[in-house]
């Protein structure tokens, strides 16, 4: 038998039991990768000492923030253990364009920019010429999205 108690109940309890299934529900990932390899084994590092995207290998990995990170050298490997925050793509390697405009995508290592001494990367070279129109602008507006299109 339903009361006017057990309506009250519910009635009050309803909010929290939402809240309680939102934050159940899955978030992507802080950094995106393909089975937890970050930039699919690229090495973070080479974008700035080679100017390219150079593969990593797997006797020089290091896991930070929930992937795996690999490098082409070691010396690569301890400058990323030493300040990872300034070897990693940001916006967690997702497509930096994507993320100025609201949503997640996965990124291509091979569309990447690095600019005032940050990489970023992006879905595909052709979203890269979009995102390359006006860096900045796109840059404040992903700041203000990240993390929260993580979900």
């Amino acid at each position: 038998m339903i009361t006017r108690r057990t309506v009250l109940g519910l009635t009050l309890a309803a909010p929290a039991l939402l809240l309680a299934a939102r934050t159940a529900i899955a978030k992507e990932p802080y950094v995106h990768s393909a089975d937890g390899v970050a930039i699919e084994g690229y090495d973070p590092v080479a974008y700035f000492t080679e100017g390219k995207p150079v593969k990593g290998h797997e006797d020089h990995r290091v896991m930070w923030r929930g992937a795996v990170w690999q490098f082409a050298t070691s010396d690569a490997m301890a400058r990323f253990e030493a300040d990872p925050v300034a070897y990693a793509p940001q916006y967690g390697c997702y497509c930096a364009y994507a993320v100025s405009r609201g949503y997640t995508a996965s990124s291509d290592p091979q569309a990447w920019t690095v600019h005032e001494g940050r990489l970023y990367l992006n879905y595909s070279k052709s979203v890269r010429a979009i995102w390359a129109r006006d860096i900045p602008g796109n840059i404040a507006k992903a700041d203000a999205n990240w993390p929260n299109v993580l979900g």
